[in-house]
Formats: C-alpha cells, sequence, structure tokens
C-alpha cells in the first residue's frame, strides 16, 4: 500500500469517526425530545363527557409539580369501577374526556397530562412519570365514589411504559395496552444501530422488565399499520406476560390513529366492562362458599 493510498484510508477512517462522534453527541442531547414531545395545547378545548360528571383537577406530585386534568364520575351514585389513563409521547389528553362514555361507560375515570403537557408544570422525566402514576393510583383509590378493588390502568404507546409499572406495583384489576413495546431502549439500539445508545440514553422505560410482575388480565391493542413500534417489540413484551387475555390488531389503524376509532374504544369498553364486572362479583361468590353462620 503506498503512502497516497494510506492517507486516503486515513481520512475516510477519520471523517467515519467524525460522523460517529456527531450521531452520538446529538442523540445524547436531543434524547429527552426524542422520548417526550410536550403538548400544551388542548386538543380538546373545552372538553365534557355526556356520561359522566366532569370536573378539572389539580394534584400535586410528590416533588410539589402541579399536575392538571380531569376527574370523571358515573352520575349514578354508589362506588364505581375505575380506571386512569396514560396518554403517548406527543398525547395532550383532553380528547380522552370527550369519548369517554364509548369507551368507559359506567366507570369513574381519571385522566391527567403529564408533567410538561397540556397544564401541568414541570418536565416530563421516565422516574417522575413512573412516580406520579403510583400516586395518581393511590389518589384514585381513596375517591369515595371509586371501588378500590376495581381500578384499571390503560397506556398508549409511551404510556404503556407507565401503565405497565404501575400494574407491576399496585393491584390493578386489568391493564389495557395500546400499541405497547418491550423496551424503548431496545427500540433506540434498533434505530441506531452503529452508536452505542446503552450509555447515554436516560429514560429507558423497560417495561418487558416489570412484565411478570403483572397479575391481571391483560387486553393488548396493536395498530394494522405501525411505523413506530416494530411487531417484534410488541411481541417480545407479548412473551413475558403471563395474563395477556386477547391480543388484537385493529383493522385500519395506525400508530397515530388507533386510540380514536370506534372499533377500538369498543374493544375496551368491552373488555374493562367484562373484567370489572367480574372482580365486583367475587365477593359475592365468596360469601356463597362460606357463609356466615348465625
Amino acid at each position: 500500500m503506498n503512502v497516497q493510498t494510506k492517507r486516503i484510508l486515513s481520512g475516510i477512517a477519520g471523517m467515519a469517526g467524525t460522523v460517529w462522534l456527531g450521531m452520538f453527541a446529538t442523540l445524547s442531547a436531543r434524547q429527552h425530545r426524542l422520548i417526550f414531545n410536550p403538548v400544551r395545547l388542548r386538543e380538546v378545548e373545552r372538553p365534557r363527557s355526556s356520561g359522566h360528571r366532569t370536573r378539572s383537577v389539580v394534584l400535586r406530585s410528590a416533588d410539589g409539580i402541579r399536575l392538571c386534568g380531569w376527574l370523571l364520575t358515573p352520575k349514578a351514585p354508589g362506588r364505581h369501577p375505575a380506571v386512569i389513563y396514560f396518554g403517548g409521547r406527543s398525547e395532550e389528553v383532553s380528547w380522552v374526556v370527550r369519548d369517554a362514555t364509548s369507551m368507559f361507560p359506567g366507570m369513574a375515570v381519571l385522566v391527567m397530562n403529564y408533567r410538561g403537557y397540556g397544564d401541568s408544570d414541570g418536565v416530563p422525566a421516565e422516574r417522575h412519570l413512573i412516580e406520579d402514576g403510583k400516586m395518581l393510583f393511590d389518589w384514585l383509590a381513596a375517591h369515595r365514589q371509586v371501588d378500590p378493588a376495581r381500578i384499571a390502568v390503560i397506556g398508549r404507546s409511551l404510556g404503556s411504559g407507565v401503565a405497565l409499572q404501575v400494574a407491576a406495583h399496585h393491584p390493578v384489576a386489568a391493564v389495557a395496552l395500546i400499541t405497547p413495546y418491550d423496551s424503548i431502549l431496545a427500540i433506540a439500539k434498533r434505530r441506531f444501530r452503529t452508536i452505542p445508545v446503552a450509555l447515554v440514553l436516560k429514560h429507558r422505560f423497560e417495561s418487558v422488565k416489570y412484565a411478570a410482575k403483572v397479575n391481571a388480565p391483560v387486553l393488548v391493542l396493536r395498530a394494522e399499520k405501525d411505523n413506530v413500534v416494530p411487531q417484534i417489540h410488541t411481541d417480545l413484551l407479548v412473551s413475558k406476560l403471563a395474563t395477556v387475555q386477547a391480543d388484537d390488531t385493529i383493522a385500519g389503524s395506525d400508530h397515530f390513529n388507533i386510540p380514536y376509532l370506534e372499533t377500538t374504544q369498543q374493544r375496551i369498553a368491552g373488555f374493562l366492562q367484562s373484567r370489572l364486572q367480574e372482580r365486583e362479583r367475587q365477593p359475592e361468590m365468596a360469601l356463597l362458599l362460606d357463609p356466615v353462620s348465625e
């Protein structure tokens, strides 16, 4: 190899190294925006549910951050089954209030914007979203109109990772996951194959690590065309969940329109009604099997 050839190859190697370092630095600096994309503007200006009493809610996180959203309660008296909804990467959640009658009939619903989304203060981070999710579960379980034994969690895309971790640590009655993934770290490794992503990624949302701890029945809903979460990453999560009751693909859906489709909302409503009503009957069955003697 002559001197000129060595110089050319050395130059190419130097350029490749510079490009690699540039990509590494860009990923490190922009990872927060790649994972979270806080949306401030309300999707629905004046959200109301026709089948619920609707009221705005402001709660404080453990570290004092102001979180804003809505609590929907059935109009009938009594203690009701309930749902907590966790949204996606670019999702302001006021639309859930509008569509709650079709998705959550007869159920109380707590839907809160993440830190930095909607009217909520703060900056989103995996640790904070999980801590906030656990706090929301405890707050809802203590509400006088909610049956604490019949609380379900729902997570869409990014929020599926929040819902799963909440379910792994709390006695939820059911779990519905819309376009879920095994791990954001795993997806990032697939997307940035030449970069050691594990060295820089702070928000990993490794749902697969918590899957075995989930004891509640699980509904998985996939998009027919999903350009964000590759099917293999949903397959890997499902393989670790021992309580999957249904794993369905919604016809005509993609990663972005799936929660708004009537088929999706009916599927969620049917699953939750059957699971939560079944949970309500369990105490009655216990009394029949072990009656109190007089």
